[in-house]
C-alpha cells in the first residue's frame, strides 16, 4: 500500500491498550512513511483519572511495535504537543472523540503561517454492546481490551 504522508502525528493518553488504539496507530502507520506518537505526560494525563505511568504506557507502545523502525514516541504536556511548533508534519491522525482539537492545530498553525495538517479520522471501534471502546470503560469492568463484555 502506497503512503499517503511523510510524517504523520497521532497522539493520545494510550491506557489500557486496547483495540480503538490499536485501529487509530495502525492507520497512522497505513497513511505515513514515518509516524510521531505522543503519549500523555503523567501530569497531563491524572487528569484523566487513574491512569498507568506514562512509562507504562509508552514502554506498552514501543513493545506492540517492536517490529516497526518508523517511529518515535515522546511526552505530551498538553493537548497540541509538537504539532503548533513542528512544521513538517503532513497529517494529523485522530478518533472522533478528538478531532476538535486537530481543528484547534490547524487553526494555530494557520495563525502561525504555518501549513494545516491534513486530518484523518478514525471512527471508534465498538464493544459487543455497540458503545465504544475506551480505557475508562475497561478501568470500570464492563469491557475487555477487545470489546468483549464482562
Amino acid at each position: 500500500m502506497a503512503k499517503n504522508y511523510k510524517k504523520v502525528v497521532v497522539g493520545g493518553t494510550f491506557d489500557k491498550f486496547h483495540y480503538g488504539h490499536r485501529k487509530l496507530l495502525e492507520t497512522a502507520f497505513e497513511i505515513g512513511e514515518y509516524v510521531e506518537i505522543g503519549v500523555t505526560s503523567d501530569a497531563f494525563g491524572v487528569l484523566k483519572g487513574d491512569i498507568d505511568s506514562c512509562q507504562v504506557r509508552m514502554n506498552n507502545l514501543n513493545n506492540f511495535f517492536k517490529d516497526y523502525d518508523n517511529f518515535h514516541i515522546i511526552r505530551l504536556d498538553d493537548k497540541y504537543g509538537p504539532t503548533i511548533y513542528v512544521d513538517d508534519f503532513d497529517a494529523i491522525v485522530v478518533s472522533e472523540e478528538t478531532e476538535p482539537t486537530a481543528i484547534e492545530i490547524n487553526q494555530i498553525r494557520v495563525d502561525k503561517n504555518m501549513a494545516p495538517l491534513d486530518i484523518v479520522v478514525v471512527s471508534f471501534v465498538l464493544a459487543d454492546d455497540g458503545i465504544p471502546i475506551s480505557s475508562t470503560r475497561i478501568r470500570k469492568g464492563e469491557i475487555d481490551k477487545k470489546g468483549n463484555l464482562v
